[in-house]
């Protein structure tokens, strides 16, 4: 299978040479729009392009609000400071996500606490989230919740859109009102992705999606919170530009803030991958199908969406037997210039993250000794015969 799978995508992307497992897709106006902005001048944090791109993710996002910032990090930084993560705080997740996430809840002075995903759609767990709220946590008469082992405040659930792929969105947006516990979406991978037709990152409170280089669009390096709420939009958008207040010319900062805001200059490229958004999805979702196809004639699971939901299908996973098939399946196609990946080390099993409270992980650890990325860049000319 393993010959036969380099063999399949060197045909997919018409080389012999290197595949990437997710280059960029520039099939529009990106170098017109980025001459402009040189010519300009306008290159950095002012300029047109960022209000015009901010525009455009509202309107195909159907967020009231979005406020670009220079990386996905920084977004859910700020959309965890602006839901009210406190130092001191815990702040829940799931073990099988990308470092940033714990990252930016560190930021905050919060604590993540880690739990499992469901095995279908590699999401934070409704069903293990409500099981650790009954078991460990309670609601004083401040009407916070608090964990009863730590004694500390549970301000917010963080759930990721792994891979482009919607968590349980709805059941978790439940519990957390249930528990008056800030529902804060990480959609960086989920640009795309819907729940019985509503956007991901619409559901929370406020939620950060990323335009990193290998995301489903790019701005080189970017990202955006998403909210309808006007007064944390009002406070985002502050706290970006590092708490300046309005004036001509004068310098007047009202509090500790951050140089978060998206360059002109990216977010131009960001425009220009926008117009072009639709095509993309397409294609990526015509890759998903020759996948889905093709292992399933082999016996070889390949991730797809529930039931309801609607993928971006960012990165491509398959499911393989163990880790030792997984590990040489990766040696393969590898040496072979295929560029294919495991997921994340879990959070859990990271030394920076000892300190974490952790669940069982049997699903996290099942995931991560099996999980292969395969070839996933909508720059394919391949066609389904």
């Amino acid at each position: 299978m393993f010959k036969e799978f380099i063999e399949f995508v060197s045909e997919i992307y018409s080389s012999k040479d290197s595949i990437s497992l997710h280059e960029p897709y520039f099939a529009g106006k990106e170098k017109k729009y980025l001459a402009d902005v040189i010519d300009s001048t306008f290159v950095s944090s002012v300029g047109r392009y960022v209000d015009l791109f901010e525009e455009k993710l509202s309107e195909f996002t159907g967020s009231k609000y979005a406020i670009a910032t220079v990386n996905g990090t920084s977004a859910l930084h700020i959309a965890l400071k602006v839901a009210g993560v406190k130092p001191g705080d815990e702040v829940i997740t799931q073990s099988l996500t990308f470092v940033a996430t714990c990252n930016a809840i560190r930021y905050c002075g919060a604590t993540p606490v880690l739990l499992d995903v469901d095995k279908d759609n590699l999401c934070l767990s409704s069903i293990k989230l409500d099981e650790f709220l009954k078991k460990y946590t309670q609601i004083r008469d401040d009407g916070f919740c608090w964990n009863k082992l730590t004694g500390k405040r549970i301000s917010a659930v963080v759930p990721m859109h792994t891979y482009g792929h919607p968590c349980d969105i709805m059941q978790i947006e439940k519990i957390c009102h249930e528990n008056r516990i800030t529902l804060v979406e990480d959609a960086a991978e989920s640009l795309g992705s819907f729940v019985d037709g509503v956007h991901t990152g619409n559901f929370g409170k406020v939620s950060a999606i990323s335009f990193n280089g290998n995301k489903i669009i790019t701005t080189g390096g970017g990202g955006v919170i998403l909210t309808a709420d006007p007064e944390i939009a009002k406070q985002a958008r502050h706290l970006t530009t590092t708490a300046k207040r309005a004036h001509k010319w004068e310098f007047s900062h009202d509090e500790v803030a951050y140089n978060y805001r998206m360059p002109n200059i990216n977010a131009a490229v960001g425009l220009a991958q926008m117009e072009n958004i639709e095509n993309i999805l397409s294609k990526k979702r015509k890759l998903a199908e020759i996948y889905n196809e093709w292992f399933s004639r082999r016996g070889i699971k390949f991730l797809i969406e529930r039931k309801n939901t609607k993928s971006n299908y960012w990165l491509n996973s398959i499911i393989l037997g163990d880790k030792n098939e997984r590990d040489a399946f990766l040696s393969c196609s590898n040496k072979s210039n295929i560029a294919t990946r495991p997921t994340w080390t879990p959070m859990h099993m990271l030394e920076i993250n000892k300190d974490c409270f952790s669940g069982n992980m049997k699903e996290t650890e099942y995931i991560f000794d099996r999980l292969v990325n395969i070839p996933s860049s909508a720059r394919y000319n391949f066609e389904k015969s």
